[in-house]
């Protein structure tokens, strides 16, 4: 198999890089390279950006909206995007549930909804996650009951991510106890609006509102907004959970991350010299470029299989696993590289203000944050351990 870009593909490259130079906001990609928290308002500035531009939803089909591109195409434009400090775009909408809906919802779900992501008319979050079933998704305990034209839900979804924002919900809700787990799970368009629905905030440990704990009492749901058919549901979040998986990867962004290590590694002294000097440290860099050079290759077959038509299995779980330990290990060593500055995480002391300079390197201040934000990587999108199971019973048999 050929790795290799083509010179159509270089002159792709140099296309999305031209766009990013004139239309990606300065604003935005600093507050990205800084890693700084991007605002609801900052997130949805750059949505509606690609979307003008009808390069959102890359990976839909042009009849929805899509721009048609090769998956090598939206490889190049990924990667691009990291290296350029763009924000990362929401997926809850256009990289989860997008992809559902066109291969499994009905036309009127299509028609009405597929438009209002690209639009930004809806907000959309995830309702996999309950208490007791997190990479277990089979142990779901919410329920939908059927009564008449509506189902009525009860139960609870945590670690709902933006879901504050949010004004639609996808859940796996269980809509059979009578047959296996697995067969009686349905997929639900849930509006955060309805009566008996309510958002708890949880704060992690970088002291971000980014999670959410939702409570659904007695929450009518329309018939309508079932996705497929009742208790199919698992099909359709095996279905969702490929692109979440490869999507965590973020192949891109460890090579942000790594560029951003290597600029630190060369500026912070360590015993007189830059510490990209010592020894030790040198050595953990060359081996997670190592690993993140494998890994793109890896990224470029599974590309490479999806181009001619293969759809990823096993891949995915060996991209989310190794990605996800390379992006913590970069993020380790940036706060490493940091010191004593990355001890406390007191961030607005950190920061610049009245013309002050930060204390420490710039990356200081969100050093800490980034390291302890990103240990859930492992976790979400079904942890690394589940990943390991899926491996060997796709591969090996076991």
């Amino acid at each position: 198999m050929d790795l290799q870009f083509t010179a159509e593909e270089e002159q792709f490259r140099d296309r999305v890089q031209a766009f990013l130079r004139q239309e990606l906001p300065r604003t935005l990609s600093d507050k990205v390279r800084q890693g700084l928290r991007l605002s609801r308002q900052d997130q949805e500035q750059w949505h509606a950006i690609l979307n003008r531009r009808g390069w959102l939803a890359n990976h839909w089909p042009v009849e929805w909206g899509g721009p048609g591109w090769t998956a090598v195409q939206k490889f190049i434009f990924e990667h691009e995007c990291a290296l350029a400090g763009a924000p990362r775009i929401v997926p809850f909408g256009v990289n989860m549930l997008g992809p559902v809906l066109i291969k499994y919802g009905s036309d009127a779900q299509k028609k009405h909804w597929l438009p209002r992501i690209l639009s930004g008319g809806d907000w959309w979050c995830q309702g996999y996650s309950e208490p007791g079933a997190g990479s277990d998704l089979a142990s779901v305990k919410t329920t939908a009951v059927r009564d008449g034209e509506h189902y009525v839900v009860n139960g609870q979804k945590t670690w709902t991510t933006l879901g504050h924002y949010a004004n639609m919900i996808f859940c796996l809700v269980r809509t059979n106890r009578e047959v296996k787990a697995q067969s009686g799970i349905s997929f639900l368009l849930i509006d955060m609006n309805s009566p008996g629905v309510e958002v708890r905030p949880i704060i992690t440990l970088d002291g971000e509102h980014e999670v959410n704990e939702v409570f659904f009492t007695d929450v009518k749901v329309p018939v309508a907004n079932l996705v497929g058919e009742q208790d199919k549901g698992w099909t359709y979040a095996k279905y969702l959970l490929t692109y979440e998986r490869t999507n965590i990867a973020g192949v891109g962004f460890s090579v942000a991350a790594l560029e951003k290590l290597k600029a630190v590694a060369g500026r912070v002294l360590c015993n007189g010299r830059p510490l990209a000097k010592d020894p030790l440290f040198a050595a953990r860099m060359a081996r997670v470029e190592i690993d993140l050079e494998n890994m793109k290759t890896t990224n470029l077959r599974v590309i490479a299989a999806v181009a001619g038509g293969g759809v990823p299995g096993a891949e995915s779980s060996m991209l989310k696993i190794r990605g996800t330990q390379i992006r913590q290990e970069i993020l380790s060593l940036i706060r490493r590289a940091m010191g004593p500055y990355a001890a406390p995480f007191i961030e607005e002391a950190q920061h610049a203000s009245h013309g002050e300079a930060p204390l420490g390197e710039p990356e200081a201040a969100t050093a800490a944050a980034a390291y302890f934000n990103h240990r859930k990587l492992s976790i979400f999108g079904g942890s690394n351990e589940i990943q390991k199971n899926i491996i060997s019973k796709m591969i090996l048999g076991l």
